[in-house]
C-alpha cells in the first residue's frame, strides 16, 4: 500500500539531498531505503531524519520507524476514544484544570455576543480548525481583524475554516527567550504500558520565526532530560540542520532549564489516566509564568521529533526506551 501511494518525486528530491551529505550514489541510496522499509518498516523520511545510511543493523533495529509508530498507536489507542484528543473543543473541555485560558467553538452558530466577550479587552488570539495536526491552519487574529464587528469576524473566521478561538497563551520569559514568535511548547509523551507507565520522552519544540513552534512548519525540537528538565542536547530540525544557538535570538539552546519542570511532569502524569482508553499520548505543555498548561494532546503522536538523528550521535534510537514499557 506504501508503495502505491509513494511520493516518488519527493523521494527523488530526497536522494538527491542525502547523496550531497552521505557521498553515498543515488542507486546505493535508494537500494538501501527499500531494504531499511522491508527489514524496518521505513519510509524514505524516516530514513532521512535518523540519517540510517549512517548506521547499521543493530543501530537501525532501535530507530522507531513510522511503520513501528503506528503499530504501536493502533495497539494502545482505541480510536473510538481518540476524538478527546482530536477535537480541539473536546480537548479543552475534558482538561479544563489545566487550560485556564478562555475559548469559543467557532460554527454558524456561535452566538455574536459570545465573540465580542472573547474580544474584549485583547489585542491578539488564536484561530485554529477543530482537527488537524502540524500546526496546519493555525493563525493569529488582531483586534483589525473583529474592529468591523462581531458579525464580520464570525464571518471571516468561517471562512478562514477556523473552528475553535482561544485566548493567547503568555509564555514564562525563559521560554520566550529562545523564540519569541511563537509559544515554545514541551511535547511530553506518556505511555500506560502493561510493563511499566510514565513519560517515555520529553522534548522542546522551538519556533524560528514563525507563529508556530511546530517541526512541520520549520521549527526545532531539542531533548529535555526527565531528571532535571534541562535541555541536553542541540536543536535540530527535519531538514537535517542543527543549532547549538538559536539563530534567531542567540539564546543557546543546549543547558536551558525548562521552569516548573516537576509541575510540567506531575500535569502528564496525572492526565494521562483522564482517558486510560488512549494510552499513548504526546501532550504539548505551554509554560507561563504561572506554570504549565496544556496547549493539546496528540492521540496520534509525531514519531519524527524524538528521532532526530542529531540527538542520537552513538546511532542508538528511542525504541529501547518504549520497550521498557511495552513488549515491541
Amino acid at each position: 500500500k506504501r508503495l502505491v501511494k509513494m511520493d516518488w518525486k519527493a523521494m527523488w528530491k530526497t536522494t538527491g539531498l542525502l547523496k550531497e551529505r552521505s557521498g553515498k550514489s543515488r542507486l546505493w541510496l535508494m537500494a538501501d531505503m527499500l531494504r531499511c522499509a522491508i527489514k524496518y518498516n521505513a519510509g524514505y523520511i524516516d530514513y532521512k531524519i535518523a540519517q540510517m545510511y549512517r548506521l547499521n543493523d543493530a543501530q537501525r533495529a532501535t530507530v522507531i520507524t513510522r511503520g513501528i509508530s503506528n503499530s504501536i498507536v493502533r495497539r494502545m489507542n482505541d480510536k473510538a476514544y481518540w476524538h478527546f484528543f482530536d477535537d480541539k473543543t473536546q480537548f479543552n473541555a475534558l482538561f479544563r484544570e489545566y487550560i485556564p485560558r478562555k475559548w469559543l467553538l467557532i460554527t454558524p452558530d456561535t452566538e455574536l455576543a459570545a465573540l465580542e466577550d472573547i474580544t474584549a479587552g485583547q489585542t491578539q488570539l488564536i484561530g485554529k480548525p477543530l482537527e488537524g495536526s502540524s500546526g496546519q491552519g493555525i493563525l493569529k487574529f488582531t483586534q483589525e481583524d473583529w474592529a468591523k464587528g462581531p458579525a464580520a469576524f464570525k464571518a471571516l473566521l468561517l471562512e478562514k475554516g477556523i473552528g475553535i478561538l482561544e485566548e493567547i497563551v503568555v509564555q514564562h520569559p525563559d521560554m520566550a527567550s529562545l523564540c519569541p514568535t511563537s509559544v515554545n511548547t514541551c511535547r511530553i509523551a506518556t505511555l500506560l504500558g502493561d510493563k511499566k507507565q510514565g513519560i517515555v520522552y520529553a522534548f522542546l519544540r522551538i519556533g524560528n520565526g514563525k507563529v508556530m513552534d511546530n517541526v512541520g512548519c520549520g521549527g526545532m525540537a531539542a531533548p529535555i532530560n526527565l531528571d532535571t528538565g534541562v535541555i541536553s542536547g542541540v536543536g535540530a530540525n527535519k531538514a537535517g540542520e542543527v543549532y547549538e544557538f538559536h539563530p534567531m535570538t542567540g539564546k543557546r539552546i543546549p543547558g536551558t532549564q525548562i521552569p516548573y519542570w516537576e509541575e510540567v511532569k506531575a500535569m502528564c502524569l496525572k492526565a494521562m489516566h483522564v482517558v486510560p482508553q488512549v494510552r499513548f499520548v504526546a501532550w504539548d505543555v505551554a509554560i507561563t509564568q504561572d506554570g504549565p498548561v496544556f496547549i493539546e494532546g496528540n492521540s496520534f503522536p509525531s514519531h519524527a521529533i524524538p528521532q532526530f538523528a542529531a540527538h542520537f550521535p552513538d546511532g542508538i534510537g528511542i525504541l529501547p526506551r518504549f520497550e521498557e514499557f511495552i513488549d515491541l
